[in-house]
C-alpha cells in the first residue's frame, strides 16, 4: 500500500504513538538474528527496509544472519545429505567438505545483505540513506568436540567476542555483520550456531535487545494462543516441561533467550519471521507481536489479593481525606479487590487502581488511582493506566470512564475527553454526587 492509499488522519495518530517508542530506541544496541531463509528473495526485501527504518531512527544494529537453506542447496549440489546430531546438541556435523559449503553460504548471505543495504532507490525507506555494512574476525571459537560419543568435526562454539572491536564500528555509525563462523588462534575455521553467536554478542555488549526472527515464534499456550511476556522463571519452566514440550528448533530458541536474559541483556524478543514488518511492530506498538522474555522486575504489577488491602488503603485514604478520592468503605474494597491491580515494590504496595466493569455494557470505570507520594514522578500512574487500558481490551470492553475532581488534565494527557454525567452507564449516573461536582471524562479502548 502507498502512503497516498492511507487515511491521513490514522497516519498521523500513527506517528503520534509511536514518537515515544522512537525516543526510548535511539542510540540503544539491538542484536538481530535471522536464519538465512529470511535472506532470501522475497522476505529479505521487508527485512531489509525494517532494518534501514531502525537504523534511520538512529538504533544501532548488529546483524547475526544464518546460512542453513544456502549450505543445504550447496551440499545438495555436490550430492551430500546434511547430517545433524541425534543427541543433546542438535548441530550440524561439520566435515571438510560440508565446511567449504559453510563457508561459501555465508559468504553468499553477506554479500546479499551488504548489497541490499547498499541500494538508494525512491521511494524505498532506503532512499538518502547510506548505511556501512562491516564484517570480520570478531568471534573466537572452539571446536564442539565429542558430545554423546559423536564428534561434531568442525563445528564449533563461541569462545569469546572482540567486544572493543565492534563497539568501535557501532561507534562509527557503522552496521556490524557477525557470521556464524569462528576461528581459533591456530587458525582453524569451525561452524557455529547462528542463535549462539546472537546470544554471545548480546551478552558481550550488554546489548539493549536481543531480537531473534524465527518460524518458531512467537511462542504458543497449549490453547494456539501467542505467549506475550515471559521471565527468565517461566522460560525455564517452559524448557524444564515434559509432556507436550517444544519442538528442538523452539528449545534452542529458547534457551538461548533464557540465557540471554541471565547474562544482562536487558529483553531478548521471538519474532515470527514470515510476518510482515514484525520487527516494527513488535518496537513501535504498545503490545508488540512476538514473546518478550524479561527479567523479572524489582517492581511488578499484579492483580490484588484480600492481603493487600492494608496497603490500598493506606494509599487511598489520604487522598479521600483531602477530597481527591470519594470514601470507599472496606466492606466495598473486600467485595471489589479482583478489581484492583497494584504496583508492588520489595513487598510494598507502592500504587494501586481499579478497572471495574459496569454489568449489562461495554464500559468499564477507572477508579481509585493512587501513587505513594515517595514513588510519584516517575511515570507509575501512567505506567499503571496503560495496564488497566489493557485488561480492558483483553475483557472486551468499549470505553473508559473516569471521575475526578482534581486529575482532569492528566487524563485528558491521556486521551480522555470530557463529558457529562449523562454519558455513565444508568447504573453509575445513579450513584453520581453532583454536590462532588466530580469531572467526567470517556476514552474509547483500544485509543
Amino acid at each position: 500500500m502507498r502512503l497516498a492509499d492511507l487515511d491521513p488522519q490514522q497516519f498521523v495518530e500513527w506517528l503520534r504513538h509511536a514518537a515515544p517508542y522512537i525516543n526510548a530506541h535511539r542510540g540503544r544496541t539491538f542484536v538481530i538474528a535471522f536464519p538465512g531463509a529470511a535472506a532470501q528473495p522475497p522476505q529479505v526485501e521487508g527485512l531489509v527496509h525494517d532494518l534501514a527504518v531502525l537504523a534511520s531512527l538512529g538504533a544501532r544494529l548488529v546483524l547475526v544472519p544464518g546460512a542453513r537453506p544456502q549450505v543445504e542447496a550447496r551440499l545438495a549440489r555436490r550430492g551430500l545429505e546434511p547430517v545433524y546430531a541425534a543427541g543433546s546438541t542438535g548441530l550440524r556435523i561439520t566435515d571438510a567438505e560440508a565446511l567449504e559449503c559453510v563457508r561459501d553460504a555465508v559468504g553468499e548471505v553477506r554479500t546479499t545483505l551488504e548489497a541490499r543495504l547498499s541500494t538508494a532507490v525512491a521511494p524505498s525507506p532506503m532512499a538518502g540513506l547510506r548505511l556501512r555494512v562491516v564484517s570480520g574476525n570478531v568471534v573466537t571459537a572452539r571446536p564442539v568436540g565429542v558430545r554423546d560419543g559423536i564428534d561434531h568435526l568442525y563445528t564449533g562454539e563461541v569462545r569469546r567476542v572482540d567486544i572493543q572491536a565492534l563497539e568501535h564500528r557501532l561507534d562509527g555509525g557503522d552496521i556490524p555483520l557477525v557470521a556464524p563462523l569462528g576461528y581459533s588462534p591456530t587458525g582453524e575455521t569451525f561452524n557455529l550456531s547462528a542463535e549462539a553467536v546472537a546470544c554471545s554478542v548480546a551478552e558481550a555488549l550488554q546489548a539493549d535487545k536481543l531480537i531473534h526472527l524465527s518460524s518458531h515464534a512467537p511462542l504458543r499456550d497449549a490453547d494456539g494462543e501467542p505467549v506475550r511476556e515471559l521471565t527468565p522463571r517461566q522460560a525455564r519452566d517452559w524448557l524444564d516441561r515434559t509432556e507436550g514440550g517444544l519442538p528442538e528448533p523452539a528449545q534452542r530458541l529458547l534457551r538461548n533467550a533464557y540465557r540471554a536474559c541471565l547474562g544482562g541483556v536487558r529483553r531478548t524478543h521471538l519474532l515470527d519471521r514470515g510476518q510482515t514488518g514484525a520487527l516494527l511492530l513488535e518496537l513501535f506498538t504498545r503490545d508488540g507481536v512476538g514473546t518478550l522474555i524479561a527479567p523479572e522486575p524489582f517492581e511488578s504489577l499484579r492483580t490484588a489479593e484480600l492481603d493487600d488491602i492494608p496497603g490500598i488503603l493506606g494509599l487511598i485514604r489520604p487522598l479521600e481525606e483531602a477530597g481527591a478520592l470519594v470514601h470507599r468503605p472496606q466492606e466495598l474494597l473486600e467485595a471489589q479487590i479482583d478489581a484492583f491491580t497494584v504496583a508492588e515494590r520489595d513487598g510494598a504496595i507502592i500504587a494501586t487502581g481499579a478497572l471495574i466493569p459496569w454489568t449489562g455494557t461495554d464500559a468499564g470505570e477507572i477508579a481509585c488511582l493512587a501513587v505513594d507520594p515517595d514513588y510519584q514522578g516517575a511515570g507509575r500512574a501512567e505506567g499503571l493506566l496503560r495496564h488497566l487500558e489493557r485488561d480492558a481490551r483483553r475483557f472486551g470492553l468499549q470505553h473508559l470512564f473516569v471521575l475526578t475532581t482534581r486529575a482532569e488534565h492528566w487524563f485528558r494527557e491521556r486521551g480522555f475527553q470530557p463529558t457529562g454525567p449523562e454519558s455513565l452507564p444508568a447504573a453509575r449516573r445513579a450513584l453520581y454526587d453532583r454536590t462532588r461536582g466530580s469531572k467526567v471524562l470517556v476514552k474509547p479502548v483500544g485509543s
